[in-house]
């Protein structure tokens, strides 16, 4: 055998299977629901409340494990715990994101941010849901 020749390489054996397809959830695709009598083990968030009590539980909820469920009727509230929720995960001004949401920054999340976010709010419970469904729709590209 020549100095310059290597030895023949051993074959590497490759599984050759699809891989899994990931379900991607939409910013807001399936997030509003009728109001539950049981939401489970998940916290209620009255956002009745005031921008302070909702700014405080927002800071303590993303970083515990659990997620929780947001009550309105209100269009403008129901964008506003979405743009605050984000705010929250993303350490910026919640008190801000409350009152000013930043539709073209919430609509340009990327997928990984989309499901952080979807695993901290988990859903939007209203007596109108279709309302506030429709109401949302300015965060669908």
């Amino acid at each position: 055998m020549p100095h310059d020749s290597a030895p023949a390489n051993e074959p590497v054996m490759l599984s050759l299977t699809v891989p899994a397809a990931s379900v991607s959830r939409g910013l807001t695709a399936g997030l509003v629901r009728p109001t539950s009598p049981d939401p489970g083990t998940a916290e209620i968030l009255d956002l009745t409340a005031d921008d302070e009590a909702v700014s405080e539980f927002l800071v303590r909820i993303v970083h515990s494990d659990s997620g929780f469920v947001a009550r309105t009727d209100s269009a403008p509230r129901a964008l506003a715990i979405i743009a605050a929720t984000v705010a929250a995960l993303c350490g910026e001004d919640i008190r801000t994101a409350l009152t000013t949401p930043d539709l073209p920054f919430l609509k340009g999340l990327t997928q990984p941010a989309v499901e952080a976010f979807r695993d901290v709010l988990l859903a939007i419970e209203s007596e109108t849901p279709d309302a506030i469904t429709e109401s949302l729709t300015c965060l669908s590209n």
